[in-house]
């Protein structure tokens, strides 16, 4: 070896030692500078303008000792009061912890300022400009708590920032919820405090007699709403609306535009009595434990189903509302009737039981209203809406009284808000879910036969581009469900705070599959399986490489031992990053901009000039070696390497003259991951299987050359053999 190589080696490892040392020290002032402040009412209002929560307002008072929230001032008077979201709701973010928002709200009980103070999520730190969450938030001012409260916090429209989905839905729950809290404490806008003591009343569901429709309807068992044309078009112009006007319902004004019934069919007397006993007893198995059914009969020229859902999966023409808490129903919990039980039943072309989840806090002994939404288009894409509302309540003969009254914790409550926050994502990615599933069985389908999927090298190439370039495109570019070590170090920092929650990692059902899945590859074929296979920006390399390739663009083999002196690097980024994340999470979050992902994949290079010439810098080195950041720099690979140490499984096959003689397949591996002496090293190893391929060549694998010579040989030795038998018959005919 050339002595200026060894040199050179030589001063590389000591640089790396010295840096590795400057990591942990820079960690250690991070942490003897830093003081942690306080996520507190308290903290946040001095450095708060008052004005900012109403306007001409000139201070804030002292936060009260009942209830945390401090009295806004306007010439000595309260016009409003201030509160921080956490201190009334424990929504977490992707951090696993609060985002922070402190609002201000009037005696009308309408929010009069919202200002975003701290978040730690880093869907904002990784490039979406902070102002921009910012004016959202702010946007919220003038929101009705009113309204909210009266439709179960459905009351408004969801302004989405594209990329920051979730984080925005966890703004949004945050300061409804917070804001209904305090609005009820201090009763606000004739919004009164609700005291939980459990339900008075229970359902009877030892009363099962059947009856009749005539008896049903007059006990009031069925509730009925009717609105003619004449209705319809009189509401319409109440409006006020020039274009809604101009299109009137076609018709009678006495012609039936729709007559709707609802029955609460969960109900045993009921359900038996509309259902029929068979019916019945399959909705019972298709309930579960606290679950609820409705039945609601439609006829007349609009359907309260409409065609929505078909293409959403949504009924979006109606709704169940019952105090704070509104039901919206999917196609799943719909299942259609085919007929009525009684004999006196009329005829209904729609008729649709829908089942009413555990987690609606629905209680079928308190009243509750259906509430129909009813359209008209004013314009291609236009369209004018009005309510109308079918009220319900069980007749008391059904109810019993509850003799000991249940004190419901608010603990319970609070859980269960923040499952169906992340629940209702789950449903509305229910397709993407679904496409990454798919997904991750065809690439465990192929890590199980890797043999007959490795067979024809030309196919597999092929298969293999395809299958990154979806994920450059679905899971990248669409999805935005590219991994992050910030992910790590969140979970990371919770476990350690003691904050830890499964609501705030099931935000992003897509992230939160995919760390699943590295889960349980990490024991089978370790990190490759993700970093080779799943991972956007692993593609995005992968394929611009290829691209390079096809342009004759010179690929550059690093020497063995410089190659094997950088890879650690990327270990030392991580362990830079995790020492920082002990004592401030935030900062090691801005620090993980070492990752491009965000630039590259998240916000699709849309960001400031530095990140993208960054980005495109490890791209441009990606041109030249083959994953360059992948096999250098990477601080998640680094990360997904330490664990993928205890695999249980040594997939990839190999010849014992692997290494020697043979290097074809230690020349040929895209990462330089296989050791001039043949071994592969599974922390560098992406499983791209093309060490496989090489493993079945007929062209370049000494070991099958010789295999074919040998099996050539044998069959021309046998050939000569057959031909020389078949001479000698001949020759010893007469």
């Amino acid at each position: 070896m050339h002595p200026c190589y060894s040199s050179f080696c030589e001063i590389g490892s000591k640089i790396f030692q010295g840096l590795r040392f400057f990591a942990f020290f820079i960690a250690f002032l991070i942490g003897a500078a830093s003081q942690m402040q306080a996520e507190t009412l308290a903290n946040f209002l001095p450095k708060l303008d008052p004005e900012q929560f109403y306007p001409g307002a000139q201070s804030f008072g002292p936060i009260r000792d009942d209830i945390p929230v401090a009295p806004i001032f306007l010439e000595g008077e309260t016009v409003a009061w201030a509160f921080l979201t956490s201190d009334f709701v424990g929504t977490t973010g992707y951090s696993g912890k609060p985002i922070h928002v402190v609002a201000g709200i009037d005696t009308d009980a309408v929010l009069t300022g919202a200002e975003l103070v701290k978040h730690s999520e880093p869907i904002v730190l990784v490039g979406i400009p902070n102002s921009k969450m910012i004016a959202l938030t702010e946007g919220y001012k003038g929101l009705d708590l009113k309204a909210e409260a009266a439709s179960g916090g459905d009351a408004h429209d969801l302004d989405i920032i594209s990329g920051a989905t979730v984080t925005i839905m966890i703004i949004d729950d945050s300061l409804v919820r917070a804001g209904i809290k305090v609005a009820r404490a201090l009763g606000l806008g004739g919004l009164a405090p609700r005291v939980d003591t459990g339900p008075s009343r229970l359902v009877n569901m030892d009363l099962d007699e059947i009856k009749d429709w005539t008896t049903l309807s007059g006990d009031g068992s069925i509730r009925r709403m009717t609105l003619d044309v004449g209705q319809i078009n009189a509401a319409f112009e109440a409006t006020g609306d020039a274009k809604a006007i101009d299109r009137p319902e076609p018709g009678a004004p006495d012609d039936t535009f729709i007559d709707l019934e609802v029955a609460l069919v969960s109900v045993p007397s009921i359900g038996r009595s509309l259902l029929g006993d068979a019916e019945y007893h399959n909705l019972t198995k298709w309930l579960g434990e606290g679950e609820q059914a409705i039945l609601v009969m439609g006829r007349g020229d609009y359907s309260f189903k409409g065609s929505g859902f078909v293409r959403g999966g949504i009924f979006d023409r109606f709704q169940l509302i019952q105090g704070d808490n509104s039901v919206r129903f999917f196609d799943k919990q719909q299942k259609r009737l085919g007929d009525l039980a009684p004999a006196d039943a009329p005829s209904f072309p729609e008729m649709d039981i829908f089942k009413i989840p555990a987690d609606a806090e629905f209680d079928p002994a308190e009243p509750f209203r259906l509430q129909l939404l009813v359209q008209r288009a004013i314009g291609a894409v236009q369209k004018v809406f009005l309510t109308f509302d079918l009220s319900y309540r069980l007749p008391e003969k059904y109810l019993v009284p509850v003799a000991v009254p249940v004190i419901v914790d608010d603990s319970a409550e609070e859980a269960a808000a923040k499952a169906a926050l992340w629940q209702r994502i789950w449903r509305n990615r229910s397709v993407e879910i679904g496409i990454l599933a798919v997904m991750l069985l065809v690439q465990t389908g192929v890590f199980f036969f890797q043999v007959q999927a490795t067979a024809n090298a030309r196919v597999f190439y092929w298969f293999r581009i395809g299958f990154l370039t979806f994920t450059l495109v679905f899971i990248g570019w669409y999805a935005n469900a590219q991994l992050s070590v910030v992910n790590l170090l969140a979970l990371v920092g919770s476990l350690r705070g003691g904050s830890f929650s499964w609501d705030a990692f099931l935000m992003d059902p897509l992230v939160f599959i995919q760390w699943f899945a590295i889960a349980a590859a990490l024991l089978f074929w370790g990190r490759g399986a993700y970093c080779g296979w799943l991972c956007p920006f692993g593609a995005l390399q992968e394929l611009t490489n290829q691209i390079a390739r096809a342009l004759r663009i010179p690929q550059w083999t690093l020497p063995w031992g410089l190659h094997e002196r950088l890879w650690p690097v990327k270990y030392i980024i991580f362990l830079g990053l995790f020492g920082v994340s002990m004592v401030s999470l935030q900062t090691s979050e801005t620090l993980a901009e070492i990752e491009p992902f965000k630039t590259a994949i998240i916000l699709k290079f849309v960001r400031d000039w530095p990140f993208v010439v960054f980005a495109l810098l490890l791209l441009l080195a990606g041109l030249f070696v083959e994953r360059f950041y992948c096999r250098y720099m990477c601080p998640l690979g680094a990360a997904l390497a330490i664990p993928a140490r205890m695999r249980m499984f040594d997939w990839l096959k190999r010849y014992k003259e692997c290494g020697s003689p043979c290097q074809t397949c230690a020349i040929e591996c895209p990462v330089q991951a296989i050791h001039p002496t043949g071994e592969i090293n599974p922390n560098e190893c992406v499983n791209c299987l093309h060490c496989q391929v090489l493993y079945q060549s007929e062209d370049k694998c000494p070991v099958i050359i010789r295999q074919l010579k040998r099996r050539a040989k044998a069959q021309a030795s046998a050939a000569s053999l057959d031909q020389a038998l078949s001479n000698n018959s001949e020759i010893s005919k007469p």
